[in-house]
């Protein structure tokens, strides 16, 4: 069945164009080397059909049988990633089509990348098809919920190498470092052998576009700068992600906060992220407008949202630029006791901003979400964070994608929800304590239930609203009036 399973791949990687008929004695040769095989048979073999990455699992599930390699995570995920980058060619070539490709548009150029990074399992689909993923109508739209099951749970054995390693590396710095590309992975170390990035120039800067291999949305993709330097939102910001909106006005492009609690998870180095997909802040409508003294052609908002969004559009990138930069200095000054704003404790800063840039038809929008991280003792996590009563459903970080409207939950609601379920239809008599007081909210409104169908329908509706909860929490302006007295600051009134 090896062969078969290997003439199968080698089919596939034609039949998608990974390679051409004339590497495939090469790539043949490469791959059953990896495999401790010494010799491929003459006679024709018929190859078995199914997609890249089944037929990749049946080859590492044989690499296991005959002790290639240990049946262990992440020995399996380096041989995956081995044999995979032997269909993709140099970071040189891939950058020199992509260019070409580009010139003839920037969408051809992102659909042949993206395509590359799934057909070569860079991408994990089979993982990311483990996800529960769905939408939810709510009174800020139509919201995205996932409970995030596509990365593999790490085995006992692997756990146990992480916690035996006494060695420090320094190479490559951080996972999201260019000196990634082609690396192929260690204990604690992610494979990277078939990883490919995109040269972005910005701002005289070189900057690196790569998929996130467990994307959580269409073409969901990572900016990162060739300097490993930690996060900051600054002009300098601004500038860039309007410049990539201008360079590829397909996609928007947004960054995490730069301060912990509000930040993304890695603060390490400088990223963004981006992709083509329409979430529902994009969509979201404006709650009022306002003026900008000092740039009358910029049209400002503020938007609909449970989160404190300031929303500006204009045709001049420079000028979007300047007002930006406006808000965000007169921002990170500013205090507000009446909405528990306090901008410094000492000397460390608390208000920052999560930015967000969009091209429609060259009409240049940016989106300004406005962070706190202050703590009290109330709040250990944090006054403008998830609460503790929505803490049961969403405790971590709300960062870059949750303020966009899209949840990303964990693993453990999985289960959980399905025992509320059973539950809510009497099947059970109790769920796990953090979940109970909510569990038993939802059986007094809801009464006696008894389909399965209704059941879910009535979970998958209340959990969006505990998600519409965790951005509230995370808003900082709470009400029309904190937003008139920070537009005020910005008019010097």
């Amino acid at each position: 069945m090896i062969f078969q399973n290997l003439a199968g791949l080698f089919q596939k990687a034609l039949e998608v164009k990974l390679i051409e008929t004339a590497d495939l004695n090469y790539v043949r040769n490469k791959v059953i080397q990896l495999l401790g095989i010494d010799s491929y048979p003459e006679e024709s073999i018929l190859p078995i059909e199914d997609n890249i990455p089944n037929l990749l699992e049946n080859i590492i599930s044989y690499a296991v049988e005959q002790d290639v390699i240990t049946d262990i995570l992440e020995d399996k995920e380096i041989l995956s990633a081995k044999i995979m980058d032997c269909f993709v060619a140099r970071p040189s070539v891939i950058n020199a089509i992509f260019n070409d490709k580009y010139n003839e548009s920037p969408a051809e150029a992102t659909d042949y990348y993206y395509n590359l990074s799934i057909n070569s399992n860079y991408i994990q689909m089979n993982q990311i098809k483990k996800n529960i993923s769905y939408k939810v109508d709510t009174s800020y739209g139509e919201m995205d919920i996932t409970i995030n099951l596509s990365k593999p749970e790490k085995d006992p054995e692997q756990i146990q190498r992480e916690r035996m390693m006494k060695q420090t590396y320094n190479y490559p710095k951080c996972l999201l470092c260019k000196e990634c590309e082609g690396y192929t992975g260690r204990t604690g170390y992610p494979a990277r052998a078939n990883h490919r990035i995109i040269n972005v120039p910005l701002k005289g800067e070189d900057w690196y576009l790569q998929y996130s291999p467990y994307v959580y949305y269409n073409e969901h993709s990572i900016l990162l700068s060739k300097e490993h330097r930690d996060m900051k939102i600054d002009k300098n910001t601004f500038e860039r992600l309007l410049q990539f909106t201008n360079k590829f006005p397909h996609y928007f492009i947004g960054s995490n906060a730069d301060l912990p609690i509000v930040g993304g998870s890695i603060l390490s180095h400088d990223h963004y992220q981006a992709g083509c997909y329409d979430f529902a802040m994009t969509l979201a409508e404006d709650a009022f407008t306002f003026t900008l003294n000092a740039f009358p052609e910029v049209n400002a908002s503020v938007v609909k949202w449970p989160m404190s969004v300031i929303r500006l559009k204009g045709t001049k990138q420079e000028t979007l630029v300047l007002a930006a930069d406006h808000i965000l200095q007169n921002w990170k000054n500013h205090s507000d006791e009446l909405a528990d704003i306090i901008a410094f404790t000492d000397d460390t800063p608390h208000n920052t901003i999560t930015p967000i840039a969009r091209n429609r038809d060259g009409c240049f929008e940016i989106d300004l979400v406005l962070r706190n991280n202050r703590t009290t003792d109330e709040h250990p996590l944090g006054i403008f964070h998830p609460h503790a009563d929505v803490n049961h459903i969403k405790k971590e970080n709300i960062g870059l994608i949750e303020v966009m409207g899209l949840a990303v939950l964990p693993p453990r609601l999985k289960d959980e929800l399905n025992e509320i379920n059973a539950y809510l239809l009497d099947e059970t008599s109790s769920v796990a304590m953090y979940h109970q007081e909510w569990a038993d909210q939802l059986k007094f409104k809801y009464g006696s239930i008894t389909d399965f169908k209704q059941a879910e329908n009535i979970l998958h509706q209340e959990l969006g609203k505990k998600f519409i909860r965790v951005l509230e929490d995370a808003g900082v302006l709470k009400n029309q009036e904190s937003f008139e007295r920070f537009i005020n600051k910005l008019n010097n009134k």
